[in-house]
């Protein structure tokens, strides 16, 4: 029998990991998880005038090396405003499953907003504005991207007000549907938690980075799917 697959999940906010391995739980319970946490990325990038310099990359490529060091097959980043430092990750090791934590709910996205057929706008809500600043630019051309702010969500997620955080998102996915989009895309791991919410609140398709993410990390390491109940 072949040996349980194991991946890395990087997190840069500590409210990614719970969403992420719920996820895994409901769909991919075989695979073995390592977590590995660094609360100081956000942080950093938020207060810092460099932006994604080669400094930060140079601290993604050094927790990919740890992880890939405990043997895994896969390593799954879940945090949504590293995109360059992520590339650099997969191009140092080529022949590994590495995922950025957003490029899997961008190609649903686009083929969610081709279905709707209209006018192929995807809203895409954070709650980290860095992330809106970045993200964009991961969307192929042939999509217009909305991006909008659900402000003060992260905040009141990280005092413990969930309520708070999901009435927000609401808000901005409103404000999205508003502004003509066919297709929610929840942009970070810590807003999948609103998706029900979203969902109830704004008749669009509604998706989130933990079950592309997933699905597609499986897919990648060839692995049967497990139908959620």
């Amino acid at each position: 029998m072949d040996a349980a697959p194991r991946v890395a999940l990087i997190h840069a906010l500590s409210l990614s990991v719970a969403p992420v391995n719920a996820e895994f739980e409901r769909v991919w319970p075989e695979c073995v998880r390592m977590n590995l946490l660094d609360d100081s990325l956000s942080a950093d990038l938020a207060r810092s005038a460099a932006g994604l310099d080669d400094r930060m990359t140079a601290r993604f490529v050094a927790l990919a090396a740890y992880a890939i060091g405990t043997g895994v097959q896969g390593v799954l980043f879940t945090c949504s405003a590293f995109g360059p430092c992520i590339d650099a990750v997969a191009a140092r090791w080529p022949d590994l499953a590495v995922l950025k934590p957003n490029e899997a709910m961008i190609d649903d996205a686009v083929r969610a907003a081709a279905t709707e057929g209209r006018s192929r706008r995807i809203g895409l809500v954070a709650t980290f504005a860095p992330a809106l600043a970045s993200m964009p630019a991961e969307f192929p051309a042939c999509v217009e991207v909305i991006p909008v702010l659900a402000e003060g969500a992260l905040a009141a997620l990280s005092a413990g007000d969930a309520l708070t955080h999901d009435r927000l998102a609401v808000e901005a996915a409103r404000s999205a549907h508003a502004m003509g989009c066919d297709v929610i895309a929840l942009a970070q791991f810590s807003l999948a938690r609103a998706a029900p919410a979203v969902e109830r609140a704004v008749p669009l398709p509604v998706l989130t980075t933990p079950a592309s993410a997933v699905r597609r990390l499986r897919s990648r390491m060839n692995r049967p799917a497990r139908q959620p109940p």
